[in-house]
């Protein structure tokens, strides 16, 4: 895919060499629209501050931040043309009903350098982040933007700052796209200004000890979403209230909180992280990979999980189910010896083993790390990196 020639360019000259793109799902647009890959005006910055990054294992997760940002404004009906520029803060109204109202939402996808050729940059199926976003800023009424054109815009502000991107398994650059409404209006009601943008971020492993076990314990007091409200989407809402069971969950020492829902105590995520859970059947002997289903509406699709999904059936060598399990269904599964694996899985981590949860006053311990989850993490990483063929449309250059 080659940067038209109408790209508007200020400052040094910009270097920007793309691969044609393999075949993926066609992405919604909008012609006729200022927001336009056409239109994309980049304004470098004078000086990179690149030899002041730490180094890539010192690196924390969402600390550092490349050079520029991609911006795209909506006001009176229309979307402007898209900008790159330098990376700064951002110009809000105090009375701005993203502040005060929660009309935000975000996505989390990521960019890699390919094992073979580390000069090379990959992305991993960003058409479903670009999906999904749109889903959120539905859910918001916030304005539709054609997902084809910020995508490609993504692609031009990931090419412009990939010197940023670490080596190594394990390490990327981190994309954010937010949506924030910025209307300076006090009144509750949809807003009809928003700032679409996109921030990038080198990170290394999400957690400090790397691919390994996490533990998790059962919160069964607070609720991190329900039926009907916005569990399935992207939104600022559904992470802020989490906070403090988590703040609850590391002082009595587990990683992350597992969310379960409704008097049988149905399990719903782990943390940030979609949850799957391999049993062994009682009659059959076969194993089975469970995560809660989607159909409520209080889980988020992860492109993760969906990716574990299509992956696993697939394999052949295990079912794959889509239901809610309850806490006191895998406690006895634990106690019989047929809960054989567990992990979460997401963007940021990727793949994460878990080895306890505690519910009801008992830890209950889980193997890790299990076939199953090895298996999981390598396919995943290795189709992110290059290191092997996943399917068309998945894993592409840029």
């Amino acid at each position: 895919m080659l940067l038209s020639a109408a790209v508007r360019r200020s400052g040094p000259a910009v270097r920007l060499s793309h691969l044609p793109l393999l075949p993926r799902r066609r992405l919604a647009s909008a012609s006729g629209s200022a927001f336009d890959i056409s239109n994309l005006r980049i304004d470098r910055v004078p000086e990179s501050r690149l030899p002041s990054c730490p180094p890539k294992e010192e690196l924390a997760f969402g600390k550092t931040f490349t050079d520029h940002m991609l911006s795209v404004k909506y006001s009176e009906g229309e979307w402007s043309a898209p900008r790159i520029g330098p990376y700064g803060d951002l110009r809000i109204s105090p009375a701005s009903s993203g502040l005060h109202y929660g009309l935000q939402c975000f996505e989390g996808l990521k960019a890699y350098r390919d094992h073979f050729h580390p000069d090379t940059v990959r992305m991993f199926r960003p058409d479903c982040n670009m999906e999904r976003m749109s889903n959120s800023m539905a859910r918001l009424a916030m304005p539709a933007f054609p997902q084809d054109q910020f995508l490609r815009c993504i692609e031009e502000l990931v090419s412009l700052d990939s010197p940023w991107i670490p080596t190594g398994e394990g390490y990327s650059l981190y994309i954010r796209p937010t949506a924030v409404s910025t209307q300076p209006f006090l009144g509750v009601a949809a807003s009809t200004e928003v700032l679409l943008y996109c921030i990038l971020s080198p990170v290394g492993p999400y957690y400090k000890n790397g691919f390994s076990p996490v533990r998790l314990t059962a919160d069964e007091e607070t609720v991190r979403a329900w039926p009907g409200g916005t569990g399935n989407n992207k939104v600022g809402g559904n992470y802020g209230p989490t906070m403090v069971p988590q703040a609850r969950a590391n002082a009595a020492g587990y990683d992350q909180v597992l969310w379960i829902f409704g008097p049988d105590g149905a399990v719903t995520e782990a943390g940030a992280m979609n949850v799957f859970f391999v049993v062994t059947d009682r009659e059959t002997g076969r194993r089975e990979l469970i995560t809660p289903p989607l159909d409520r509406g209080d889980i988020l699709p992860g492109v993760t999980r969906r990716s574990i999904l299509d992956l696993c059936r697939s394999w052949g060598e295990i079912d794959v189910t889509e239901r809610s399990p309850t806490m006191a269904e895998l406690a006895v599964a634990a106690d019989e010896g047929r809960l054989v694996e567990a992990f979460g899985t997401g963007t940021a981590a990727v793949v994460s083993p878990i080895s306890c949860v505690r519910y009801g006053g008992k830890d209950i311990d889980i193997p890790a790390t299990g076939e199953v989850t090895q298996w999981v993490w390598d396919r995943i990483t290795s189709i992110q990196y290059g290191k092997e063929e996943g399917p068309p449309g998945w894993s592409y250059t840029i």
